[in-house]
């Protein structure tokens, strides 16, 4: 009796799936760029509500919007860093300002620390006011840099 042998089977062909055509992003318009830089800014007026969702979305301009206009990317980079710094970190800075002067003031050091506590205090205050202005220059047009932090996020790769 003769054996039969199978046929030849023929693996099927590797093949990688097309990828889907991703156009690159289109730049926003001029008033378009004017409009999110401006909101990226104001974000700092959400920390008054929240205490926090400022930082969250200034990054979340940034994240959507980094790889279609740079000037975009600049100054909601440019927020994000700022509230970080003078929002959290004067925030922070004003709870242990106020904790050293109530733990002191049983000892009078601690109520000559209470006008430093209060003075500390304002430096969020300062941050949401120089927050609208950055974003009423910004939206008439004009650059804005805050002090010492613009430089630096111009000095970044991305920027």
């Amino acid at each position: 009796m003769s054996e039969v042998t199978p046929p030849e089977v023929i693996p099927p062909a590797e093949s990688t799936p097309p990828r889907p055509y991703s156009a690159p992003p289109q730049p926003l318009s001029p008033s378009d760029e004017r409009t999110w830089a401006m909101l990226s800014h104001l974000s700092v007026l959400a920390n008054l509500v929240t205490g926090f969702l400022g930082p969250v979305i200034a990054l979340i301009i940034y994240l959507a919007y980094k790889d279609r206009s740079r000037f975009v990317a600049y100054h909601s980079l440019q927020s994000l860093v700022f509230q970080l710094i003078w929002w959290v970190g004067g925030g922070a800075l004003a709870g242990v300002a106020w904790a050293i002067s109530g733990v002191l003031s049983a000892i009078l050091i601690g109520c000559l620390l209470m006008p430093v506590a209060l003075l500390i205090s304002f430096i969020p205050l300062a941050a949401l006011v120089y927050g609208v202005i950055g974003a009423v220059q910004v939206s008439q047009g004009q650059d804005f840099r805050y002090w010492l932090v613009g430089d630096w996020v111009r000095d970044t790769p991305n920027n």
